[in-house]
C-alpha cells in the first residue's frame, strides 16, 4: 500500500504537471491574442462559471460524496450490487446535468448578471459574455460526467487517464485560439469558448474504453429513490458548499472584480493560475490519491491507518508546499515576466499580476491543507462539518473583500482570499482533531526542523542568484527564459540537495 500511494501520487502530479504546463501555454496563447483587452475579462467570466460549477459537481462535491460510498459498497456488497449503484448514479446524475446546462444555456444573461454585475453597464461586454456563455457552460454535462468515470477509475487504482483528461482541455482551447485570426478579439474569445465545449466531448468518450476494460461500462439507469444514490446525494448536498469554498471565494474576487478598472480580472486570473500550478500538482493530487485509501480505511474502521494516512500526506504537502510559497513570493514577478509579458501583454500587466499572486501565495498552505483535512472528513462521510467551517471562511472572505478592495484593489481581493484560505485549514484541522480522527504523530517536530533548514537554504540561494527586478523588465524573452530555467532548476537542486543533508531520504516519502 506504501509504495502504491506514492507511485500513484506520482502519476497523478506527473499528469498534472503536464496538464499545468498546457494550461499555461494556453493562457500565454490567450494573453498574447488578447492581451487585458475588454473581451479577455468577458471570456474569462465566461469560462469561469462552468469551470466554478465543474468544481462543485466534478473535482468537487461529486468525487468526495461518491467514492466513499462506492468504497463502502466495494468492501461490504457483492459486485452487482456495486455495478447497480453505479448504473443508477450515472443515470440519475446525467438526468440532473442535463437539465442544469439546459437552465444555465436559457438563463446566460442572467447568471451573466449575476457573476459580472459589473457588464451590465457595458453592452458590449453583456452581449459577448451571454453568447460565450451559451457555448461553454453544456460543458458541466459533459466534465461532470467525465468525472463520474475518473471517480470509478480512481477507486479501483487506475489514476493515470482521470489526471490526464484535463490535458485535452488546454489542447483544444488552444488549437480553437491559434486556428481564429488574432485580428479581432471577440472572434478570438468566441473560438476559445468553442474550444472548451468540444473538449468537454473528447474528455468524457476517452474515459469509457477503460471503464469498459475495468467492466464498469454499465448501461445508466434512473435510480432517484435508491439508497446508495440517495445516500450519495445526501452527502453532497453540503459538500457542493462546503469543497469548493475557495472557489467561491475566487468568484466573489471576480464579481467585485467586475466593478474594477479594465484588466482587474485578467490579473486575478493570472495569479489564480499560477497558484493552481503547484496546488494542482500536489494538493489536489494528494486529495485525489488518499480519498480512496481513506475512505476504505474508515469502512473497514482502521483508524490508525487512517491516522497515519493523514499525516503522511500533510507531511508531503509540507514538503512540496512551503518551497513554492516562499519561491513564488520571491520569483512573482521574474515568473510574470517570463510566461507571460510579451504580445498584449505589457510590463504594468506584468507587475499588477504579480502584485496580486504574492497576495494569493500567502494563502498557498492553506489551499494546500484544505485539500487534504477536507479529504479526511468526506472519506468519514461528513460532508456537514466541512460546510460549517466554509460558511465561517466565506463570510470572512466578503468582509476581508469589502474591507481591502477600494484601498488595494484587485490586490486586496487576493489578499482577502488568502486570510480566508488560512482561517479554513485552520478550522478543518482544529475539527479534526477535535473528532480524534487525527493527530499528529511524532515525526512532526523532527520534520519542520529539517523544513527550516532546508527552505533557509533555498531562500538564500535565490536571494543570491536572482537579478534586479529592473534587470528582468528589460530583458527580452530570449534572455528571460534561460535565466529563469536556470534559476528554477537551480532551486530545486539546492533544495533537494540541502533536505538530503538534513537526513531527508526517499524511504520518508513512502507511507508507512
Amino acid at each position: 500500500m506504501s509504495k502504491q500511494l506514492l507511485k500513484s501520487g506520482i502519476i497523478v502530479s506527473g499528469m498534472t504537471l503536464l496538464s499545468r504546463v498546457l494550461g499555461l501555454t494556453r493562457d500565454v496563447v490567450m494573453f498574447h491574442l488578447l492581451g487585458t483587452h475588454w473581451a479577455a475579462d468577458v471570456f474569462l467570466v465566461a469560462q469561469k462559471i462552468p469551470n466554478f460549477l465543474r468544481r462543485l459537481f466534478a473535482e468537487g462535491a461529486f468525487a468526495q460524496a461518491f467514492i466513499p460510498v462506492l468504497a463502502e459498497f466495494q468492501t461490504n456488497k457483492e459486485v452487482a450490487e456495486v455495478k447497480k449503484l453505479v448504473s443508477e448514479t450515472f443515470g440519475t446524475l446525467a438526468v440532473i446535468l442535463a437539465i442544469v446546462a439546459i437552465v444555465g444555456v436559457i438563463g446566460s444573461p442572467i447568471l451573466v448578471s449575476l457573476f459580472g454585475p459589473g457588464f451590465i453597464q457595458s453592452p458590449e461586454k453583456f452581449e459577448l459574455a451571454s453568447v460565450l456563455l451559451k457555448i461553454t457552460f453544456p460543458y458541466i454535462f459533459f466534465i461532470s460526467l467525465t468525472a463520474f468515470c475518473g471517480s470509478i477509475l480512481n477507486s479501483l487504482g487506475r489514476f493515470a487517464v482521470p489526471a490526464f483528461t484535463p490535458v485535452l482541455l488546454n489542447i483544444s482551447i488552444i488549437s480553437a485560439a491559434i486556428m481564429v485570426s488574432p485580428t479581432l478579439h471577440e472572434s478570438t474569445a468566441i473560438a476559445m469558448a468553442w474550444g472548451i465545449f468540444v473538449a468537454g466531448i473528447i474528455q468524457l468518450l476517452l474515459q469509457l474504453p477503460f471503464l469498459w476494460k475495468e467492466g464498469y461500462l454499465v448501461k445508466p439507469t434512473w435510480g432517484w429513490r435508491s439508497p446508495g444514490v440517495q445516500k450519495i446525494l445526501t452527502l453532497m448536498g453540503p459538500a457542493l458548499f462546503g469543497v469548493s469554498v475557495g472557489q467561491i471565494n475566487l468568484l466573489l474576487d471576480t464579481i467585485i472584480a467586475s466593478f474594477l478598472k479594465t484588466g482587474s480580472i485578467a490579473w486575478l486570473y493570472v495569479s489564480d493560475r499560477m497558484l493552481e500550478f503547484p496546488l494542482g500538482m500536489f494538493g489536489i493530487a494528494i486529495s485525489t490519491v488518499i480519498l480512496p485509501s481513506l475512505s476504505r480505511q474508515y469502512s473497514s474502521k482502521d483508524s490508525s491507518q487512517f491516522n497515519s494516512t493523514l499525516n503522511w500526506a500533510l507531511r508531503l504537502v509540507c514538503l512540496i508546499g512551503v518551497p513554492a510559497t516562499l519561491g513564488l513570493y520571491l520569483m512573482a514577478e521574474p515568473i510574470i515576466l517570463t510566461v507571460f509579458q510579451h504580445g498584449n501583454f505589457d510590463l504594468r500587466d506584468s507587475y499588477l499580476a504579480a502584485m496580486s499572486l504574492r497576495a494569493y501565495i500567502v494563502g498557498l498552505l492553506g489551499f494546500m491543507f484544505i485539500k487534504v483535512l477536507a479529504t479526511g472528513f468526506f472519506s468519514r462521510q461528513d460532508t456537514k462539518t466541512p460546510v460549517k467551517i466554509g460558511i465561517i471562511a466565506m463570510t470572512v472572505n466578503m468582509f476581508f473583500n469589502l474591507l481591502l478592495f477600494q484601498p488595494l484593489g484587485h490586490v486586496g481581493l487576493a489578499l482577502a482570499t488568502s486570510i480566508s484560505a488560512l482561517l479554513n485549514a485552520g478550522l478543518l484541522y482544529k475539527a479534526l482533531s477535535k473528532a480524534k480522527a487525527y493527530t499528529p504523530d511524532d515525526q512532526w517536530l523532527s520534520w519542520i526542523t529539517k523544513l527550516f533548514l532546508g527552505n533557509l537554504c533555498l531562500v538564500l540561494f535565490i536571494l543570491w542568484q536572482m537579478e534586479s527586478l529592473s534587470q528582468w523588465r528589460q530583458w527580452d524573452v530570449a534572455n528571460r527564459v534561460p535565466h529563469m530555467m536556470l534559476l528554477v532548476v537551480g532551486s530545486v537542486v539546492v533544495y533537494a540537495m540541502s533536505m538530503f543533508l538534513v537526513g531527508v531520504r526517499g524511504r520518508h516519502l513512502k507511507h508507512s
